[in-house]
């Protein structure tokens, strides 16, 4: 999506905008609330597979109408509620080492690396809507990857 995004140089543009969290365990309401009309489309794709259009067009749409963190289960399957992540407070996680925010982080990607803290957090993965950066976080680390350097093995072929 990122790649095939032709408008980042564009001013006031917005390219497509995707936030996943990966869960363990299915009881995230604990730290997350439901996001509204916020939803993903179940009926197109109900799951991740590596090679599905459904998937791509199914997120394509996600990405440009609607907000929120789109949440999938370990064993691959999508939630339909789209959610908002809650900010930890101090006694849910323990931040050893001190989480380190880099300066270009805006809202969704903060939320991510914190989430990224608790236990029943797999991963969490962004897109930005401002330039195409892919961030995985994992355990409060993150490896991002700016539009340009997208690409390597795991790009589907056009």
């Amino acid at each position: 999506m990122s790649l095939s995004f032709s408008q980042w140089d564009e001013p006031y543009v917005t390219g497509p905008s995707l936030y996943f969290i990966v869960v363990a365990d299915i009881d995230f309401g604990k730290y997350t609330d439901p996001l509204g009309d916020n939803t993903w489309p179940v009926d197109q794709c109900r799951s991740v597979t590596i090679s599905s259009d459904e998937f791509i067009d199914a997120a394509r749409n996600v990405a440009f109408n609607c907000d929120g963190a789109v949440v999938i289960a370990a064993d691959r399957t999508i939630h339909e509620q789209m959610v908002r992540v809650r900010t930890p407070n101090t006694t849910e996680v323990v931040e050893e080492p001190p989480i380190a925010y880099a300066d270009w982080m805006g809202t969704k990607h903060l939320s991510a690396l914190e989430i990224s803290h608790r236990e029943e957090v797999l991963a969490s993965v962004t897109l930005s809507e401002e330039n195409g950066r892919v961030t995985v976080f994992q355990n409060g680390k993150y490896n991002d990857s700016e539009r340009e350097q997208l690409g390597g093995r795991w790009r589907i072929a056009d």
